[in-house]
């Protein structure tokens, strides 16, 4: 029995080998959410789509701004009304020139031309409201942005928390493991003097092979956690974390009024909104006319790059699209569709997001409530495990008695710290809802 119970400590000994070998490293809360705020993606992607929205809206000085455009151009031609006007242009036209059998068939004649053309928006309402829709959705796009660095800091809290968890975990069983060997060292010395059962050390031992595997399990969790972490910390070094932090209770003064409608991501829906009713708007004034002034000056030779002659032309031009065969119609009621979905997503955002702030009120209250009970229930098994412990020396206990109240105050650590997460979390979750950032640990 004692060569099948030696077998099994090898994987997990192994396991621990490989794990204690891996490089470890040390990090504090702060320090893991600077790295996050430089370096992780989901910030990068966000402020990305920042930039791309403010381009946009920067796109829309159109509406303002003169177009201009220079351009040089080169043509040869014996088209008898290309050629006339080509030397109309270069100023060079003779009384030859209108000899009618020149006109009809004229030599070949070279142009070059170069025009700078200017055209400058007057009045374009629907271009007005375009921008007016361009500037909300940047706006909604900068708060969405804040939303998600609330999000990221929240995410890395409860990873940190999570890894801190984990650590605490090992040590627990850590401890369980130190105290079951020493009741199987125990029980062996009381099995060779006959005072105790093949059955009961057989007991003894299945419970060091237990913690043993609650042991692996609980050294995967801090792995699985350092991952993340450095996931979210934009790394991919497989290391093994340290918090320098310690898992405590978090004493916060939150918030536990109304939703904020000032939080970053509401006012980002109203602003979505918004957006969606000056598009409609502007769908609405494009069925009205446009003015807008235009203006160029030319310049006309035979050689190239030359300009001997020139010219310049300036006018307004006001154009109305009567009728483009439905297609704006259809595009005004697409939009209006649009700005009502997007009213719609708005109400529902700030209803489902009440409702997430009710049920994160009771979730801290509930988990305040079970936090006083788990630390009252491990501070009662461990007191009965020292007085079961001091009864089996002495001989007045049974083993099974031992492992119980022992597995029984291993649980009752665990689930206290699983509970001090679960309040911390609550209260983190609690804050982000309502942007509450005071925060202070006893």
């Amino acid at each position: 029995m004692k060569k099948k119970t030696t077998l099994l400590f090898i994987p997990v000994l192994l396991f621990s080998w490989l794990l204690s070998a891996q490089e470890t490293v040390s990090i504090s809360k702060r320090e893991v959410k600077q790295r996050v705020q430089e370096n992780n993606s989901s910030l990068q992607i966000s402020q990305q789509e920042f930039l791309a929205a403010r381009a946009q809206y920067r796109q829309t000085n159109a509406v303002f701004l003169p177009n201009i455009s220079v351009s040089h151009t080169g043509m040869t031609t014996n088209n008898p009304l290309m050629a006339f006007g080509s030397k109309l242009n270069q100023e060079v036209i003779s009384q030859s020139d209108f000899d009618p059998a020149r006109l009809n068939d004229p030599d070949r004649t070279d142009n070059f031309a170069t025009k700078i053309e200017v055209q400058q928006p007057l009045i374009n309402l629907d271009g007005f409201y375009q921008r007016s829709a361009a500037k909300n959705k940047m706006e909604a796009t900068q708060l969405k942005r804040e939303r998600t660095g609330d999000h990221m800091q929240l995410e890395t809290e409860k990873a940190y928390m999570q890894l801190q968890l984990a650590h605490k975990a090992v040590e627990v069983l850590e401890q369980a493991l130190e105290t079951a060997q020493a009741n199987l060292k125990l029980a062996n010395d009381n099995f060779k003097q006959g005072y105790l059962q093949r059955s009961d050390l057989l007991a003894v031992e299945v419970r060091v092979t237990e913690v043993n595997n609650q042991l692996q399990y609980a050294k995967s969790n801090v792995k699985n956690a350092s991952d993340y972490l450095m996931f979210l910390m934009g790394d991919s070094i497989d290391v093994v974390l340290i918090p320098k932090d310690s898992l405590q209770v978090q004493v916060a003064a939150v918030n536990k009024g109304q939703l904020p409608m000032e939080r970053a991501d509401i006012q980002a829906m109203q602003l979505a909104s918004q957006a969606r009713k000056q598009m409609y708007k502007a769908d609405k004034m494009s069925f009205l006319p446009r003015l807008n002034a235009f203006g160029s000056y030319e310049l006309y030779d035979d050689e190239l790059f030359q300009g001997d002659a020139t010219g310049y032309m300036a006018g307004v031009a006001l154009t109305w699209d009567i009728f483009d065969g439905s297609k704006r119609i259809g595009k005004t009621q697409q939009s209006k569709a649009e700005f009502k979905q997007a009213q719609l997503q708005y109400e529902q955002h700030v209803h489902k997001s009440q409702l997430e702030l009710n049920q994160a009120k009771r979730a801290l209250q509930d988990a305040e409530n079970k936090l006083k009970l788990t630390r009252l229930a491990m501070e009662q098994s461990e007191e009965a495990l020292r007085i079961r412990n001091n009864r089996y020396e002495q001989g007045l206990e049974k083993t099974t008695d031992l492992l119980m109240a022992e597995t029984q105050f291993s649980e009752k650590r665990l689930e206290y710290y699983q509970t001090v997460y679960e309040y911390n979390y609550a209260l983190e979750y609690l804050k982000f809802l309502t942007q509450n950032q005071s925060t202070t640990e006893q």
